[in-house]
């Protein structure tokens, strides 16, 4: 059965699954690193905006675009952020951090640290297998010593998905509709509204949706203070039949809201459901704090080994004459 790889880095995260190249780089907007790093049983950093360039990226939202590495270890791709972040004049996001090293504290382990789990009401809707994994994972960071939290956060993540689909029309228009609005053009026709929506954006509501958006990761921030990482599942579900994607809907429920806040977050594999199919494990950490996601996506890969398994080779198809 074919099943979607994840989107829109797929590429990416299918090449880097398949041992095709030994890690890749994606951009990330709304999850677009940690969704196909998810289904594909790989890992994949969805950086603070500004870590990273964004120079020769073919811009989406100049606010919310990220660009990370796809890697089959966390080792690895803490390696890859450390070649890749830093400043460059020709982004000024970049020019607003310093240098990262995510190397020496990457094997600190677990223990002392503070993890909160996602509130209760946020389980509705997961897949069981999701939930389970989940679930197991938490209770392995636990033996590792670390503290599991619960925090009271200001709104369901569900919340954000408007607001940032308003922000990535308002800004992607600003670079494509004259590709979209043109019926000529060969665009998705489920990708063309998307970017549509910015069309009917006045200048007034976009900016005040960036206001409400720098008011609300205020908030987080602040029900996140007292904790060094927030856990959620990556994805709501395993990786999906391809007849049953539905695009006018998004697989980034767990995703999006950490853009739109400004966070980061480490999507590493965390187990198989009974059909083998992966399932993934999201780190949230304080914007700029990759390398504590990466800390904590280490400790968590070093007590398993999910990242050493791999689904069966598929039986040679026989040739017809």
């Amino acid at each position: 059965m074919h099943r979607t790889p994840g989107g829109s880095s797929s590429g990416s995260g299918v090449s880097g699954a398949a041992g095709l190249e030994p890690v890749a780089i994606g951009t990330d907007t709304g999850g677009s690193v940690r969704l196909p790093a998810a289904w594909c049983g790989i890992v994949g950093l969805k950086v603070s905006a500004g870590r990273i360039s964004t120079f020769g990226v073919l811009p989406l939202s100049f606010t919310l675009d990220t660009p990370g590495p796809l890697a089959r270890s966390v080792e690895d791709a803490a390696l890859i952020f450390r070649l890749l972040n830093g400043p460059d004049p020709r982004d000024r996001q970049t020019l607003a951090w310093a240098p990262a090293d995510p190397m020496p504290t990457l094997r600190r382990g677990a223990a002392g640290l503070r993890l909160a789990v996602m509130p209760d009401v946020e389980r509705v809707g997961v897949d069981k297998d999701v939930l389970a994994a989940y679930d197991a994972s938490v209770e392995t960071l636990a033996k590792l010593g670390a503290r599991i939290e619960r925090v009271k956060l200001p709104h369901r993540f569900g919340d954000y998905a408007a607001a940032t689909g308003r922000i990535i029309g308002a800004e992607g228009y600003r670079f494509v509709g004259h590709l979209v609005d043109d019926e000529k053009q060969p665009v998705d026709p489920h990708v063309r509204p998307r970017i549509q929506i910015g069309r009917g954006v006045s200048a007034r509501d976009y900016l005040l949706a960036l206001a409400e958006r720098e008011e609300r990761s205020r908030e987080v921030a602040a029900a996140l203070a007292d904790v060094d990482a927030l856990l959620t599942p990556t994805a709501l579900t395993p990786p999906i039949p391809i007849e049953q994607a539905d695009q006018a809907g998004t697989a980034a429920h767990f995703t999006r809201p950490v853009n739109y806040l400004g966070l980061c977050g480490l999507a590493v594999p965390n187990g198989f459901t009974p059909g083998g199919l992966p399932t993934s494990l999201q780190i949230v950490a304080h914007a700029g704090d990759e390398a504590m996601a990466l800390r904590i996506g280490h400790a968590y890969e070093e007590a398993t080994d999910w990242k050493t398994r791999r689904p069966p080779e598929p039986a040679p198809m026989e040739r017809t004459r």
